[in-house]
């Protein structure tokens, strides 16, 4: 899984510094993420907007004839 983020990057250095990640670990999602340019941050996604669905009308019953 390719980095994110700059900061994503530090704190899995850092982790690494610390023990708490294999060396593996770090160089495979290293080589994942490439040369490429990534942002200081990670933006969060948007929340998706949810539609308003068209409200359907209640049925009344039929009335029944009556003799």
């Amino acid at each position: 899984m390719p980095f994110k983020s700059q900061a994503q990057r530090r704190k899995f250095a850092e982790l690494l510094v610390k023990g708490e990640i294999s060396k593996e670990t770090y160089e495979e999602w290293n080589r994942e993420t490439g040369g490429k340019k990534l942002p200081e941050r990670a933006k969060p996604k948007a929340k998706k907007k949810t539609t308003s669905r068209a409200r359907t009308k209640t049925r009344k019953p039929k009335s029944r004839a009556r003799p």
